[in-house]
């Protein structure tokens, strides 16, 4: 995850959001022959967002209409992304219907909230399009039966930065958003990435996924288990989000992967592993290691290290499990926040070269 900069930070535009004002400038030019610039879109929770124009074009039986996505201060792929939507009439009696254009994806696999082949553009995005459409076909005289193509020209590319290919959306990119506003570092795309993640597995019969703190454990675990990329849960920091997730929707098997100093933290009590959040306790690996043997010099020189990693060498040259006793606390710790959920757990711990230090199963 990128470090989040420091002073206030500016708030940006859902993917959903850009499609939605380039719906309704497109229709209203496609029934009156003129843009509006800039649009004004209604949010799901009241705000009034307005979008200058990027792109516009008009022919005879459509209009399309760009609009250049402002993630504001978040480290979003699609930040600057041209994201068009273009109009067309449709039959009579026919509503609303969308369409995946160049750069937006189609959903592959059961799981997500759109069926197997739909355009990968969610529910509330499609229902902010849908009101656009009925409010200018009301003010300017038009049926509100069309046709709505999303695009983002490089989409497809971007695609390959997210976890579309996981989730079986093929393609490009996904139309995303709940609000309409893009909270800077507010984590949710990540989550909501893992709870479709979930969803996808449990849609598709797979009983076996594997939650990641990176691509290394996650490489490991593919070797180890021979996994299915879709069956990886790319949970970066997130483990506790991850596990409160898997308690109520239940897959029968969980590697949990990840290096040494993140799940120590995680065995330690953290449920955010990111260095900003939360930082290993080195007194308390010192502690453990003086309940498995080692001598007061050891322990010693473990609590005065700079890094996990570096006690972990330590107790490894001393002779001391430490990465397996770490192993073992947070697979129990994982079984825990499960509670009575069905589902097998082991945890595995990498080195930085992806060989496996200890395995708790």
């Amino acid at each position: 995850m990128a470090e989040r900069p420091t002073g206030k930070l500016r708030t940006g535009w859902t993917t959903g959001a850009c499609a939605t004002a380039a719906t309704r400038a497109a229709y209203q030019a496609l029934l009156t022959g003129v843009f509006p610039d800039p649009v004004q879109i209604t949010l799901p929770k009241g705000q009034t967002p307005s979008f200058m124009l990027a792109y516009q074009g008009l022919s005879r039986g459509e209009a399309c209409a760009g609009i250049i996505k402002d993630a504001g201060d978040d480290p979003d792929v699609t930040h600057q992304a041209l994201i068009i939507a273009t109009v067309r009439r449709g039959k009579p009696g026919s509503g609303v219907t969308f369409r995946a254009g160049v750069g937006v994806g189609t959903v592959t696999r059961p799981g997500l909230p759109i069926p197997p082949g739909e355009p990968a553009i969610n529910p509330v995005p499609r229902d902010m399009m849908r009101t656009v459409i009925y409010d200018v076909a009301d003010r300017f005289g038009g049926t509100g039966d069309v046709e709505i193509e999303v695009s983002v020209p490089d989409g497809e590319t971007l695609a390959r930065r997210t976890w579309n290919g996981r989730l079986g959306i093929a393609g490009g990119l996904s139309i995303l958003g709940t609000t309409g506003i893009v909270r800077p570092f507010s984590c949710a795309a990540w989550i909501a990435s893992i709870h479709r993640g979930v969803d996808v597995a449990r849609a598709s019969g797979t009983t076996h996924v594997a939650a990641a703190t990176g691509s290394t454990s996650e490489g490991a675990v593919i070797r180890r288990y021979g996994l299915e990329t879709s069956a990886i849960l790319d949970m970066g920091d997130f483990i506790g989000g991850t596990l409160k997730y898997l308690r109520g929707h239940p897959v029968p098997r969980l590697t949990i992967a990840g290096g040494f100093g993140k799940l120590v933290k995680f065995a330690q009590g953290a449920n955010d592993l990111h260095s900003g959040r939360s930082q290993v306790d080195l007194a308390d690996l010192a502690r453990t290691a003086r309940g498995l043997g080692a001598s007061e010099a050891v322990a010693s020189r473990i609590a005065a290290g700079n890094t996990a990693k570096q006690a972990l060498d330590i107790a490894t040259e001393a002779g001391i499990d430490l990465a397996g006793t770490i192993a073992r606390e947070g697979r129990q710790r994982a079984l825990q926040q499960l509670g009575s959920a069905p589902i097998t757990v082991d945890l595995m711990i990498t080195d930085r070269q992806g060989q496996v230090v200890a395995h708790a199963e």
